[in-house]
């Protein structure tokens, strides 16, 4: 089961990017229109830097779910629902807004990744601290305390859109919709491409003591697991994952909710196998909404992968919410 489970994940990621690689817009004579096939070489290596984007991003986010998940013994756990995403997207735009008012470069904060994740970190510890109950963490009081959290950062993001001008505003709107840059910067892009290599390699070095982690805290130390240093790095690793991906992309939700249990349901739950297949899992979830939304066009453009994710996600979630699935 388990190496069927990463076939079919590696498969549809296959067939998902040979999608989103063939079909796009071209120009031609009546204005553009929608195409598939083999595009130019220039036009292919443009839609395959944006498919490798895609996937590194979506493993991200995968592996960050991931990690809070293990983190807060919630499946329900989520960069996006517990607000993290919202946190880092209130750094990167406080850091913007600083630069502008100020008239310095925002390198001199330490960048958009630098507020990133400083907004991850203070809201995960925050939903942490408030969602803690007599014995561990209540479900349902972290996922009340993401949601709010998660607003108030929103609103203030959008309260500090108003201090910056027209044309970086209209750049924050529509990077806080979710979008994979078309021409991401080399810089930015090995950024993530190094995060994901470093995030994987600690859970998976870290798999046995995540299984064993899942039972109770007693049971857990009884086995000789150090809880203390886990739940360090699975804090790290969540919240560092979720900040580089937001400070590229924007806030993208659900893919680090439904790419765990996606991959949970192929693969089982040793986190031996979980690892790679919750990565591989997100990684086809943004490339096949990234494919999707080459095809959708309202007549102004396509639309933001991050929207995608969410019309998909937001009743996906519901489901499992509701049928009380991501409790088994």
């Amino acid at each position: 089961m388990r190496a069927r489970g990463c076939v079919l994940l590696a498969i549809t990621m296959l067939l998902a990017a040979c999608l989103r690689v063939a079909i796009g817009p071209i120009g031609d004579e009546g204005g553009i229109r929608l195409a598939l096939g083999i595009p130019s070489s220039e036009i292919f290596a443009l839609r395959l830097q944006g498919t490798v984007s895609a996937a590194l991003l979506g493993a991200a986010l995968g592996l960050s779910g991931l990690a809070l998940q293990a983190l807060l013994r919630n499946p329900l756990a989520s960069p996006f629902v517990l607000g993290v995403s919202s946190g880092a997207g209130f750094g990167v735009a406080a850091v913007l807004a600083l630069a502008y008012t100020l008239s310095i470069p925002a390198v001199t904060f330490g960048g958009e990744v630098f507020g990133a994740v400083v907004g991850a970190l203070v809201t995960l510890t925050l939903v942490a601290w408030l969602g803690r109950a007599r014995e561990g963490h209540d479900p349902t009081s972290l996922v009340l305390s993401g949601v709010i959290i998660g607003a108030i950062f929103s609103a203030g993001t959008m309260l500090l859109e108003q201090l910056v001008p027209h044309g970086l505003r209209g750049d924050l709107l529509a990077w806080m919709a979710g979008r994979l840059p078309e021409l991401p910067s080399r810089a930015a892009f090995w950024t993530v491409a190094a995060s994901v290599a470093v995030g994987w390699s600690v859970l998976r070095m870290q798999a046995l003591a995540l299984d064993v982690a899942s039972l109770s805290d007693e049971e857990s130390r009884s086995s000789g697991v150090n809880l203390g240093a886990l739940r360090r790095h699975l804090f790290l690793v969540g919240g560092l994952l979720a900040a580089v991906a937001v400070a590229y992309a924007g806030p993208i939700g659900f893919v680090g909710l439904i790419g765990p249990h996606l991959a949970r349901r192929l693969v089982g739950p040793s986190h031996a196998t979980l690892v790679p297949a919750t990565a591989l899992a997100g990684a086809t979830l943004l490339v096949t909404a990234d494919a999707a939304r080459q095809v959708i066009d309202l007549g102004t453009g396509r639309l933001p992968v991050g929207v995608v994710t969410a019309l998909a996600g937001g009743p996906a979630f519901l489901w499992l919410l509701r049928s009380g699935r991501w409790n088994r």
